[in-house]
């Protein structure tokens, strides 16, 4: 039966935790993880900091070949890195065990990643790889799917919830869209940088959440 599970990691075990040496408070969200040719190429947000150059705010680190600017809101930007695919680390161990990441968020506290795995034995396989790499991943939570975890609704907070049911009735999904995100945050008390990361956030739970769904 599919399950999740929730594991943290020290800040400095993950390379792009160097960031935390040298603008402490940030926060670190991966988007994506695309492979291909072997690569593993995270898409990721800072959020929490306004400097002119971020890309240099992340010390060299032997995982990664390089880190580009790709887009920035206010104060968030969205980053994009490269891995050494030499280097083993927690994304290339779940690449091999094939474990699907949900999220991971990094602060200068510690990384949190949630995974799913098909069975719980990918879990536990993955929990194996790493020991036998000395990566010291730390086990926080242990959840079997049930039909009720599963559903949309429950993956969404209230406040996404909220926020997608309005866009959707104002027709901000139509084409040519009908109301602007500073539309929606108007109506909703919350500024336009606060519904795109709302909506985002939001809109990649339903998909998520469909597309496991589907594959069941």
């Amino acid at each position: 039966m599919a399950t999740e599970a929730t594991f943290t990691v020290a800040t400095d075990e993950f390379p792009l935790g160097t960031i935390f040496e040298q603008v402490p408070g940030v926060t670190v969200e991966l988007e994506r993880i695309v492979p291909g040719n072997g690569v593993v190429i995270p898409y990721f947000w800072v959020r929490g900091v306004d400097i002119d150059d971020v890309e240099a705010a992340f010390a060299e680190h032997p995982g990664v070949k390089t880190i580009r600017l790709v887009d920035s809101v206010g104060d968030e930007y969205l980053l994009r890195a490269e891995w050494d695919s030499t280097y083993e680390g927690v994304l290339s161990t779940l690449a091999e065990t094939e474990v699907p990441l949900i999220s991971a968020v990094g602060t200068d506290d510690r990384w949190t990643f949630e995974i799913r795995g098909d069975r719980r034995s990918n879990v536990a396989n993955f929990q194996q790889l790493c020991r036998d790499r000395d990566i010291p991943v730390s086990l926080t939570a242990l959840n079997t799917l049930t039909p009720v975890e599963t559903t949309v609704e429950s993956s969404l907070t209230d406040p996404q919830q909220e926020l997608l049911f309005l866009a959707y009735e104002r027709g901000y999904f139509n084409s040519p869209r009908d109301v602007t995100m500073a539309e929606l945050g108007e109506e909703l008390g919350i500024t336009q940088q606060a519904v795109a990361s709302r909506l985002r956030r939001g809109i990649r739970q339903v998909l998520g959440r469909t597309l496991a769904s589907l594959e069941a």
